[in-house]
């Protein structure tokens, strides 16, 4: 019996060590292909540095900088260049199974993001899967404000139109978060009226292997 708990201590303790290091492993060994930026070498280097209390900041393969800003167990951020920055999140399937949830985000200067999911082996995945319903436009208006008329309520809404949208991964929970980044590239004074009734960040939260609005989403509205 006592050898028994002993082997089964082993093992718990084992995958308890093992777990925090997989975002590790995960991001050094992940294809050039899918981090053509970054080399391998770049990748571990910047893990060591901030293993190391440095500030993580490697030369890319353009010349550029790119730094790694955060490092858990389980999430990883990169500022790949002044305009751009990258996240992956391991996420819990089931009890055998974990993802790789990852995000791109391209600021110019209004930022957009680009939402992608992996097997731990780097094997592309449907987003679909994972992420069924994505934020549409009207999800992020709200109610007409008292103090605005009509006229300039259906305005802002009608000249907002382009869906641009940042995405953030939580470092410290499954969560995922949308912010409406299209007024940054409108006029400012629509952008202003626009930004008194935007529903702003819309997050959804990571359950039975998805992710899933934490509110429901707004009816759409047609202007």
């Amino acid at each position: 019996m006592n050898r028994i708990l002993i082997f089964l201590f082993c093992v718990l303790t084992g995958a308890l060590y093992a777990q925090p290091r997989l975002a590790r492993k995960c991001f050094v060994e992940m294809p050039d292909s899918l981090c053509p930026l970054l080399t391998e070498v770049n990748r571990a280097d910047c893990i060591d540095f901030l293993d190391s209390k440095m500030k993580a900041q490697v030369t890319n393969r353009l010349g550029g900088k790119s730094e790694m800003t955060a490092l858990t167990d389980d999430y990883i951020c990169m500022q790949m260049t002044p305009q751009s920055s990258w996240q992956m999140k391991l996420l819990t399937v089931n009890d055998s199974t974990q993802v790789i949830c990852t995000v791109s985000t391209a600021c110019a200067p209004a930022c957009d993001s680009h939402i992608r999911f992996y097997s731990t082996d780097w094997k592309e995945l449907s987003v679909d899967s994972f992420l069924s319903v994505l934020p549409v436009k009207n999800n992020f208006i709200g109610a007409r404000p008292d103090t605005m008329s009509v006229y300039d309520y259906q305005d802002a809404c009608r000249q907002a139109d382009i869906l641009l949208m940042k995405a953030d991964l939580s470092p410290s929970e499954p969560v995922l978060t949308f912010t409406f980044t299209t007024p940054t590239y409108m006029e400012k004074e629509v952008a202003r009226r626009l930004e008194t009734f935007v529903i702003s960040p819309l997050t959804y939260r990571w359950q039975e292997g998805k992710f899933v609005p934490v509110k429901e989403a707004l009816e759409s509205r047609i202007f």
